[in-house]
């Protein structure tokens, strides 16, 4: 998966690549040529008291160390720009993705996973690419050229090379190996860090409410805790590798010297020679030593790349249509067909042989008990969810032939937990129709009965609006949540249960306005209390996900049962009559 992920999004930019290699390779170069200039520097020079080879050598190499300077920045700033490009390009993709997804892949995952793909995931793996663009391409030069320079010094010491750097190999791989699971655990422990942070913010006032801080903290260091033993436990495997390195290193380059005397000694060596090969050995391991470094980086880098891989590779059950249908009457007019809908892997259906006409000018309500199937009902329409059995259409058109556009855009959906986005009230009710004007923004908060508080606010419309719209009441959220809808002016409008946070009489006051500022569209209202949807020009009575009544608030009061008993939970005689 990492190697797939890699060649997907670095195949845009394989000219900073070309430039990352060819500054490395100028750079390795200069490291390799140096330890021999180095060599001659000591034996033709200070040997025999040349100055002027000394001089003339020695500019050679300060020249030769200026443009490795140079190559080294120069590699490290085209790396970086390549990485930083792979980050984007995979950050979007990430989200381009999760943005196509139904329902049923976001639950899947769950928000704490995708955000932390789309986070720390990326960032591990922008970070194998800097480290390989920095580190990788120069290792397997300074090794290869380092092992052919060595061998060119002094062939009889090169046996210190062939048994140094396997040893190295050998428990540096040991180490990595038993690392990876370990990377494999902390992603997943993060997610559930992530999860269970998001939920105490998210419920921050449910947590005060039952006075559960206590509870909530010793779950919250639970998971904490957790990831602290992962990360150490990883943390300890790192932590032995380096010193392993090292020891290699100076063991090696004892070895070198203790046997590289010898031959000083027995005139077969001379000391410039002894010192290039002793520069040449701490090349290699070096070049070894960073392979070390990205054998760390590379395992946590491709669980990540799995797990990135795992959202980029999941389809929406929501399948766009092949041939759209881009233009409809522009009625607003919903039919179901003997709907029916079960989540993947339920014994039950939630709903079943569910099948009405919701007409333009018309408000179709919709009743039942808790879990009877009323939000999965309506999350049919603007395809959230795609119908199991049976056909949902949209000016007779089936919602799956519909041009995804056109279809959201005939649509003004209130769900039933209304979300406002961190701005200003303008942005959020600019949010379905950017070009609305004040007028109209005005008007749709005078209809969703939003005016006497908008107005209040300091900054009117250009009051702040936290994320989530936590500095409004419930109410009020749910009062702009409508206004967003009705600035939309749309054919179809889907309130779930959207008036539940209201009080009766701003809850009639609303529908009276609603009956008049969206009159000739179609209406489909969600709703646990009787009183929002008495007047309703159609009612139907939703149990265990099937249609048990319809008609009006009337005749349902006369022929049937079910509904006689929600409004009997409700209302008193007088009332409901």
């Amino acid at each position: 998966m990492l190697w797939t992920l890699l060649a997907r999004y670095l195949r845009p930019h394989w000219r900073l690549l070309v430039a990352v290699v060819i500054f490395q390779l100028l750079q390795s170069i200069a490291s390799l040529y140096l330890p021999a200039l180095n060599a001659d520097i000591i034996d033709q020079g200070v040997a025999t008291g040349d100055t002027d080879y000394i001089l003339r050598v020695g500019g050679v190499m300060l020249l030769i160390t200026l443009g490795q300077i140079i190559c080294a920045v120069v590699a490290v700033y085209f790396g970086a720009k390549a990485a930083m490009a792979v980050g984007r390009d995979v950050r979007g993709a990430v989200f381009t993705r999760v943005g196509e997804f139904s329902e049923q892949e976001v639950t899947k995952f769950g928000a704490p996973s995708l955000i932390t793909r789309s986070t720390n995931d990326v960032q591990q793996v922008q970070m194998l690419v800097l480290t390989t663009c920095t580190l990788l391409v120069s290792a397997p030069i300074l090794s290869i050229g380092g092992v052919i320079m060595a061998i060119r010094q002094d062939l009889e010491l090169s046996w210190l090379i062939a048994v140094s750097v396997p040893i190295l190999l050998v428990a540096v791989g040991f180490i990595v190996v038993r690392m990876v699971p370990l990377f494999r655990k902390m992603q997943t422990r993060i997610d559930t860090v992530n999860r269970v942070l998001r939920e105490q913010l998210t419920g921050i006032r449910v947590v005060r409410a039952f006075t559960r801080e206590d509870v909530e903290t010793t779950r919250f260091a639970r998971a904490n805790t957790d990831v602290t033993e992962v990360a150490l436990s990883s943390g300890r495997l790192m932590a032995l590798m380096f010193p392993i390195v090292m020891l290699v290193l100076n063991v090696s380059s004892v070895a070198v010297i203790w046997f590289g005397a010898f031959r000083i000694q027995d005139g077969s060596m001379q000391v410039g020679t002894l010192i290039a090969f002793l520069s040449y050995l701490m090349q290699i391991l070096m070049a070894v030593m960073m392979a070390t470094f990205m054998a760390v980086i590379i395992p946590r880098a491709a669980v990540s790349a799995d797990r990135i891989m795992e959202v980029l590779g999941t389809e929406s059950s929501v399948h766009p249509p092949q041939h759209p249908v881009n233009t409809t009457t522009a009625r607003g007019e919903i039919e179901l067909l003997d709907v029916g809908f079960a989540y993947p892997g339920a014994q039950q259906p939630v709903l079943s042989n569910v099948s009405f006409i919701a007409r333009r000018g018309e408000t179709t309500a919709i009743i039942g008990s808790t879990g009877s199937g009323k939000t999965t009902l309506v999350n049919l329409l603007p395809r959230l969810f795609d119908a199991t059995t049976g056909s949902v259409l949209v000016d007779g058109v089936n919602v799956r032939d519909l041009n995804p556009d056109l279809l959201w855009g005939h649509i003004g959906l209130v769900p039933q937990k209304p979300y406002l986005f961190s701005g200003t009230v303008r942005s959020n009710l600019l949010y379905g129709k950017p070009d609305a004007t004040e007028t109209e923004l005005w008007q749709a908060l005078s209809i969703a009965q939003a005016t006497d508080f908008v107005t209040e606010m300091e900054g009117g419309l250009d009051a702040p609006i936290s994320q989530g719209g936590t500095n409004v009441s419930g109410g009020q959220r749910q009062r702009l949540a409508i206004a967003r809808a009705l600035v939309k002016r749309p054919e179809l409008y889907i309130f779930d249960d959207s008036f539940s946070a209201l009080d009766l009489a701003t809850d009639a006051r609303l529908r009276q306005a609603l009956r008049l500022g969206a009159a000739g569209a179609t209406m489909i209202i969600v709703a646990q209390r009787v009183s929002s949807i008495v007047d309703s020009d159609q009612i139907l009575v939703l149990e265990d996900g099937r249609i048990v009544g319809r008609g009006r608030h009337e005749e349902l009061l006369q022929n049937n049962t079910t509904y006689q008993e929600i409004v009997a939970s409700q209302l008193t005689a007088e009332e409901a009559a």
